[in-house]
Parts: C-alpha cells; sequence; structure tokens
C-alpha cells in the first residue's frame, strides 16, 4: 500500500499556491478551478488543497528546520519554536543517531503544519 494525496483545506487557492510555492519551493502541478482544487507533487504524494476538504495537520521534511524557518521569514507565523523532538538510538522511526527537530507554522490558510527534520547527533 503506498499514500497516494494528502488533502488540506484552503479558502484562497491563488494565496494558498503563493504560500505553498515559497514553502515547497516548486510550483503547483495542477489548478482545477471549478471545482477549486489545486495540486502539488512531493516526489510521487499529491498534496490537494481543496475548499472543500477538512483541515488536517501535514507533517513536512526539511533539510533543516531553522534555515527554512529563516527562509520564509515574516512570510509565516510561528505556532511552536523548533525543538528536538526525538532522539533516534535505532531507525524505527528515523534514521539511527539523528534527533529529530520539529516546529509548527500556521499557513496562508490558517491552518497548522508541521516542519521536521533530521540532524546527526
Amino acid at each position: 500500500m503506498q499514500l497516494v494525496q494528502i488533502a488540506q483545506h484552503a479558502d484562497d487557492l491563488a494565496r494558498a499556491a503563493g504560500f505553498y510555492s515559497r514553502l515547497l519551493e516548486t510550483e503547483p502541478t495542477g489548478l482545477f478551478d471549478p471545482p477549486g482544487l489545486l495540486f502539488f507533487d512531493l516526489e510521487g504524494v499529491r498534496l490537494l488543497l481543496d475548499r472543500n476538504a477538512p483541515t488536517a495537520l501535514v507533517y513536512l521534511r526539511v533539510e533543516n528546520v531553522h534555515e527554512t524557518l529563516e527562509r520564509l521569514g515574516s512570510a509565516v507565523e510561528m505556532v511552536s519554536k523548533p525543538h528536538i523532538i526525538f532522539t533516534h538510538e535505532d531507525d524505527t522511526l528515523g534514521p539511527a543517531g539523528h534527533e529529530e527537530w520539529q516546529a509548527f507554522i500556521r499557513d496562508s490558510e490558517g491552518n497548522t503544519v508541521g516542519l521536521i527534520a533530521f540532524q546527526p547527533r
């Protein structure tokens, strides 16, 4: 089984396209309006921004949480500052010998988005 798509609520597709293009550093792969659907490709998993979708808590892997937040600057509202959530002793949930850093931001549509990075201990 493979994850194919994650849906996230977006009231304003143009605004969401700008926000997620900047966050993901890529352009949308599809816009269908009507009915109000905006797609991004996340290495084979579709991120769907949809006017009719419920809010979801989406976690995105980034190279470095601090650098991503610095790059985004004032374009994002910080919900939770970067912090180590877990240290991976083995590779059950992440690469062994790495700290898992997380931060949470608010997107342009009011959804919370988690950012995750794995940094060597």
